[in-house]
């Protein structure tokens, strides 16, 4: 029963050095991980990858558009309203507010 007991209570104290030395090893993880997030390069980086999804979005959309527009999809109830919608769907609209999309129904980016 003794040896069960130290063993317990040196377990206990292991866990609990650990947490303390674990907390600070993510604290250091953490600044260094906003340190890379906030670099220039990281961000210059992050708007040109951010300007090639929008270009390619914008490309996209223009060639459906234009295949669904020339093919017998377009003389259904459903094509006549995807084609017909407003000149700013909200995808759009949130590319040009936050530069992410975001889901219809949650709001939040992909």
């Amino acid at each position: 029963m003794r040896g069960k007991l130290l063993f317990l209570g040196g377990l206990a104290a292991g866990f609990v050095l650990g947490a303390r030395a674990g907390r600070e090893k993510y604290e250091e993880l953490k600044a260094t991980a906003l340190k890379i997030k906030e670099s220039p390069t990281v961000q210059e980086a992050a708007g040109v990858v951010q300007e090639q999804a929008t270009r390619l979005y914008s490309e996209s959309k223009t060639k459906v558009t234009d295949k669904l527009a020339n093919s017998r999809f377009a003389e259904t109830e459903m094509g006549q309203r995807l084609l017909h919608t407003s000149d700013n769907p909200a995808i759009e609209r949130d590319l040009a507010t936050s530069g992410a999309p975001t889901t219809p129904s949650t709001g939040t980016s992909y």
